[in-house]
């Protein structure tokens, strides 16, 4: 298992991404990375922008397991609880036009990923994803 703290967090997306990327889950499956690399950039670019105020002790924890034939990340913030479960999936049969504003990103995520869970622990938002490779 690998894990990666940062602290603080805004205008640091980049610098996430570049480390989570390198990690030895990441790196030992580069047909995955892509796929990854997209999602984890919308869960990160997310709990940047609404987890937190600008004026707060930001902060995100990732924790990186290779197990039975699966990549798993958790992403773990001490912001707003929010889990992004809840929101209602948007109707992609409709023209963009006519959509409600947001909802793409974690529908993006769920149809990425093989296994997508949320919970609040421990005054901490927890995504979980997991993407097999076996």
């Amino acid at each position: 298992m690998t894990e990666l703290q940062f602290h603080p967090i805004h205008g640091r997306l980049e610098e996430i991404l570049t480390s989570l990327m390198h990690t030895r889950e990441v790196a030992a499956h580069p047909s995955l990375a892509y796929t990854i690399r997209l999602v984890s950039e919308e869960i990160i670019a997310n709990i940047i922008k609404y987890a937190y105020s600008q004026d707060s002790e930001a902060y995100l924890s990732l924790y990186l397991c290779d197990d039975n034939g699966a990549i798993s990340i958790e992403f773990r913030d001490g912001g707003i609880p929010f889990n992004p479960l809840d929101k209602a999936e948007p109707d992609i049969s409709l023209p963009p036009e006519q959509r409600e504003i947001g909802g793409l990103g974690i529908f993006l995520v769920r149809e990425m990923m093989d296994d997508v869970t949320y919970i609040y622990q421990d005054r901490e938002n927890r995504l979980k994803i997991t993407k097999k490779y076996a």
